[in-house]
């Protein structure tokens, strides 16, 4: 079971994460969500739990506990949505609109 774990403190490790939800049974991963550019925390993080039980109990055991200082969001994970905007190789932004060629008031541009 993959769980979704939320405000997170940006001094929390993976290793913390981990510990924190083996009480509750085999975590197979823990990962935190980290800036590509900074490295830093985004402030959550995934848990893949051996099963869905101890998934469950990880959720009923430590949603709304505190870990260094954060009171935690965890919840069961949703499915990974594909994003919308985005298109051609626009680098994953959303695009289109603009001015293009047509001036600073909208005219054609010549």
């Amino acid at each position: 079971m993959k769980i979704y774990v939320g405000n997170l403190s940006y001094e929390v490790t993976e290793k913390d994460l981990r510990l924190a939800l083996e009480q509750f049974g085999q975590v197979e991963s823990a990962t935190i969500i980290t800036d590509k550019h900074s490295g830093q925390s985004k402030g959550f993080g995934f848990v893949e739990m051996a099963s869905k039980e101890e998934g469950q109990a990880a959720i009923d055991g430590l949603n709304g506990k505190d870990l260094k200082g954060r009171a935690l969001n965890v919840n069961e994970a949703r499915p990974r949505t594909e994003r919308r905007g985005g298109g051609g190789d626009r680098g994953g932004y959303g695009g289109g609109g603009g001015r293009g060629n047509r001036g600073p008031r909208g005219g054609r541009g010549y």
